[in-house]
């Protein structure tokens, strides 16, 4: 007997076709271009099926929730590709439409590729820019898209978990004598959510204020489930919130579940819903009120 296609991969395919027909915006992060390669904002990048790359302008394209659905908290999403391409449709467009779902608005970030051929970038270095520009961005920008600043988050999958590594456990404040408004927002996530990251920038030790943290990865990934187990560790040595999900088969890049044929990675995102919901994130706690 076949396995039965499960509803949540009923639901990304219809979010994915109808995610074609919605132009989205897109955002320079610098308008003027990447500091230090203004020259080259202008070059097109290279797309095909599923990837981009040749990326010179780093942006984000923002994923609006219905209206009716939204409910005030955001996330950068860092697509994978070993730093070579980003797998945009995959680990950028449908997880952006699963949040819209949700009631959250989501920024994809195309930052610069430091593996990509040739490339002037380097891994540890532009990414890293980028990422911290894109969250001073969202922050700096809540009010136009009625987001809380406190609610915003990164979701990083694969070399795009390396990004949020590199970014989320330190150098979030933003220097307060800047030019640009933008460079002086804090840049720390609210939360983070880890899909099968990179191994490449797994802290030594994270901050006891480090953002809390959903994790997920399968055990048969061989380069990628081992850096989430790292992570899980450091979270727990620090007291911070932390929820991992291990799966025993998926290997690497089982995206938001809809190409494997086990019902557990199928069902992974509302793993992530249900963390989301019980963190407070969809909704903000409300305060006891004292009569």
């Amino acid at each position: 007997m076949k396995n039965p296609v499960s509803f949540f991969q009923v639901l990304f395919m219809l979010m994915l076709c109808s995610s074609v027909l919605q132009a989205q915006t897109v955002i320079s992060l610098w308008p003027k271009g990447a500091p230090g390669f203004e020259d080259r904002r202008n070059e097109p990048e290279q797309a095909k099926d599923y990837w981009v790359k040749n990326i010179h302008n780093p942006s984000l394209t923002v994923y609006r929730p219905p209206a009716d659905k939204a409910n005030g908290s955001a996330v950068v999403i860092c697509p994978g590709g070993g730093h070579r391409l980003l797998v945009f449709n995959a680990e950028g467009v449908a997880p952006a439409k699963f949040y819209n779902s949700l009631g959250v608005t989501v920024f994809i970030l195309k930052y610069r590729l430091g593996r990509d051929t040739p490339s002037p970038y380097k891994v540890d270095i532009h990414p890293k820019q980028d990422a911290y520009r894109a969250m001073r961005w969202v922050r700096n920008h809540a009010a136009e898209f009625a987001i809380d600043t406190n609610r915003i988050g990164m979701m990083g999958f694969s070399a795009g978990g390396e990004v949020v590594d590199m970014v989320a456990f330190s150098g979030w404040k933003g220097d307060p004598k800047a030019a640009d408004p933008i460079d002086r927002t804090n840049a720390k996530p609210n939360f983070i959510v880890q899909v099968y990251p990179g191994p490449g920038y797994v802290p030594e030790t994270i901050p006891t204020d480090a953002p809390p943290a959903f994790l997920v990865a399968a055990n048969d990934d061989a380069c990628c489930s081992l850096p989430l187990i790292q992570l899980l560790q450091r979270y727990r040595e620090a007291k911070v919130p932390v929820e991992m999900h291990m799966y025993a088969r998926g290997d690497h890049a089982f995206n938001m579940g809809t190409n494997r044929k086990l019902v557990s990675i199928n069902n992974w995102p509302q793993r992530l819903a249900d963390w989301l919901t019980d963190s407070n994130i969809l909704q903000p706690e409300r305060k006891k009120v004292l009569h």
